[in-house]
């Protein structure tokens, strides 16, 4: 694991945006954690979040590509916040876009928020996380009818690990599915692995007892 692995980690759990207690997924499944890239809210999240994003896509694909693509709605703020980062720290500018949920009719029309996709850009699709890969069945088809554009990859913040439709995890079955790479800023077993009987700022967030949950919730879920 690597120090900006570790750095975001803890970033998660300062912004009160990793929790643990007993959460009802959407899919009705009931998780020991949660994540929910919605709390991320001040300016000063929201540049830390950019940034992590960028060591993360620059480490997986370098400066090969041009597009940042957000679905609606959280990834939106996500890539608007990595175009920015990612052009302090490696200095390349690179666009963002996302979709809007209606097509816009009049005055700067069409479905593409941001810039618009064309024929032979490539594009990094990002998301928060992605647990059934429902979003990527929405936005990849959008992206992909504006012709020859070249979809990179995807990446998270967090891999969740957990079986998607079938008995491979939901960013596993995007990439078979799809044909590209995906990956995460960082993996639940990262997590669990970096925060174990760990005390950090004077608590040990996941203890004896919530490590058997989670265990316990992966024997189940896992992928």
């Amino acid at each position: 694991m690597t120090e900006y692995q570790k750095r975001f980690i803890e970033f998660m759990i300062d912004s009160d945006v990793l929790k643990f207690g007993d959460f009802t997924l959407k899919s009705g499944r009931k998780s020991p954690f949660f994540m929910n890239a919605g709390a991320y809210v001040t300016g000063s999240q929201l540049t830390g979040l950019g940034e992590f994003y960028a060591q993360a896509i620059h480490e997986a694909y370098g400066d090969d590509f041009d597009i940042l693509f957000g679905p609606a709605y959280k990834g939106i703020p996500i890539s608007v916040a990595t175009a920015m980062a990612y052009h302090k720290l490696y200095g390349k500018e690179v666009r963002y876009s996302s979709n809007r949920k209606e097509i816009k009719d009049h005055g700067d029309v069409g479905i593409f928020l941001g810039t618009t996709i064309k024929p032979g850009d490539r594009v990094i699709m990002i998301e928060d996380v992605t647990t059934s890969g429902k979003s990527m069945e929405e936005t990849v088809p959008i992206v992909k009818a504006v012709g020859d554009v070249d979809i990179k990859g995807l990446m998270v913040s967090l891999d969740r690990q957990e079986r998607g439709k079938g008995s491979c995890s939901a960013l596993k079955e995007v990439s078979e599915l799809y044909g590209f790479k995906t990956g995460a800023i960082v993996s639940m077993s990262d997590v669990v692995d970096y925060l174990y009987n760990r005390e950090y700022k004077g608590r040990v967030i996941i203890d004896d007892e919530l490590k058997a949950r989670i265990d316990s919730y992966y024997a189940e879920y896992g992928a």
